[in-house]
């Protein structure tokens, strides 16, 4: 947590609004976009908020395999469904931000890498038209989000259980994406290793999310090295996403954002 207020405060002093930035493709996106209002009847945030209700009310538990960095909140690995969903689940500032994102973009092909209970799965399903591919390695989890989103006849989303390392050099092969959401396993080496497989997958509208690159001093160090990719050409730091672009009409050029919303 020390971590993540000192983090903070640096991005504070680095960042700016809209005001200060120049690029017409980064303006547009921080006015028309991160910068609105997120209507409260918007359909994808209240299925969102309903779901999210059902899980901090459901006192099962369930026992959990976790491939990624660990949890600073569990001691154990049999877990209460409620207290999942109030420390591991996307959380409702980020929630209105990914909603936001995909009301401006329109993603149609995307891919998580991080299931989990589903929250966020439930958000990207929602845009219309939109098909996911969603993977998770515990298959605890994996079970419980398809059988609820199942309930709720969502039917665009793919749910594959299984190690992240071993499902994307085929998965890559065979798929092109819109959207990429990057939500598990937030290790340095890991992060990546699966950002670097999934580049076979862009396109020149392609955006990569990645969540959490503050959350550790690893995880922020992964962030800063995969934006010195030459294939990405605009990336984001919002603090609480990271958000990477391939459009090759832009120049190279790296952004610390303060949304006002």
């Amino acid at each position: 947590m020390f971590y993540q207020v000192i983090s903070y405060l640096k991005f504070l002093l680095k960042s700016t609004d809209k005001h200060g930035i120049h690029s017409p493709f980064v303006f547009d996106f921080t006015a028309n976009c991160l910068d609105i209002k997120l209507n409260k009847t918007e359909g994808i945030y209240l299925g969102y908020q309903s779901y999210k209700s059902s899980l901090l009310a459901d006192k099962t538990f369930i026992n959990i395999t976790d491939f990624g960095a660990g949890s600073k909140y569990f001691k154990s690995n049999q877990r209460q469904i409620s207290e999942i969903a109030k420390y591991a689940g996307i959380s409702n500032k980020k929630a209105k931000l990914l909603t936001k994102i995909l009301n401006y973009f329109k993603p149609t092909n995307i891919l998580e890498l991080g299931t989990s209970l589903g929250l966020s799965s439930l958000i990207l399903s929602q845009q219309n038209r939109a098909k996911v591919i969603t993977i998770e390695g515990c298959k605890a989890t994996s079970n419980f989000a398809q059988t609820h989103l199942t309930a709720l006849e969502l039917n665009s989303v793919r749910f594959i259980s299984d190690e992240f390392s071993k499902v994307l050099p085929q998965l890559t092969k065979e798929h092109q994406f819109d959207l990429v959401y990057f939500d598990g396993n937030h290790q340095k080496e890991a992060t990546l290793n699966y950002f670097n497989q999934c580049l076979k997958t862009i396109h020149n509208e392609t955006i990569f999310i990645f969540d959490d690159i503050h959350l550790s001093k690893a995880m922020y160090e992964s962030w800063q090295e995969l934006i010195k990719n030459p294939k990405i050409t605009v990336s984001i730091d919002l603090f609480y996403f990271g958000i990477a672009f391939f459009r090759t009409e832009q120049t190279k050029q790296h952004f610390y954002i303060r949304t006002n919303s």
